[in-house]
């Protein structure tokens, strides 16, 4: 008999892939901003990254937030195969720009929405 439902086990593989993406992320951001990073040293942090998250069980992501992550994440492993030091410098600056975007989108959903900010609620106060 089984100690956890099979619908603990699939959230507690959800958070785990869900926190494992946002760690590729934030080592990726690490890496692109140290300035001594050479294109080597990105791959091979890279690689076994991205090893780790193929062990992981692939889920459904619902949020763009994540989606957006997940598909930087291949097209940025992809690009920087093989790549030389000189492209890789070449591209640093970019793809820092587009982690920040990614960041962007995910601070973008911890505001509250309109209807609970409560604006009419000292309307009267003059």
């Amino acid at each position: 008999m089984s100690r956890y439902t099979s619908k603990q086990i699939e959230k507690y593989q959800r958070q785990k892939y869900i926190t494992f993406l946002e760690k590729v992320s934030k080592n990726l951001f690490r890496l692109l901003r140290q300035e001594e990073t050479t294109a080597a040293q990105f791959t091979a942090k890279f690689d076994t990254l991205m090893q780790k998250l193929r062990e992981l069980e692939s889920i459904r992501l619902d949020s763009a937030y994540l989606q957006e992550t997940q598909s930087y994440i291949d097209r940025l492993y992809l690009q920087t195969q093989g790549i030389s030091d000189k492209a890789f410098q070449d591209i640093k600056a970019a793809e820092m720009s587009n982690l920040n975007r990614l960041q962007k989108l995910k601070q973008k959903s911890n505001y509250k929405k309109d209807k609970h900010r409560h604006k009419d609620r000292n309307q009267d106060w003059g």
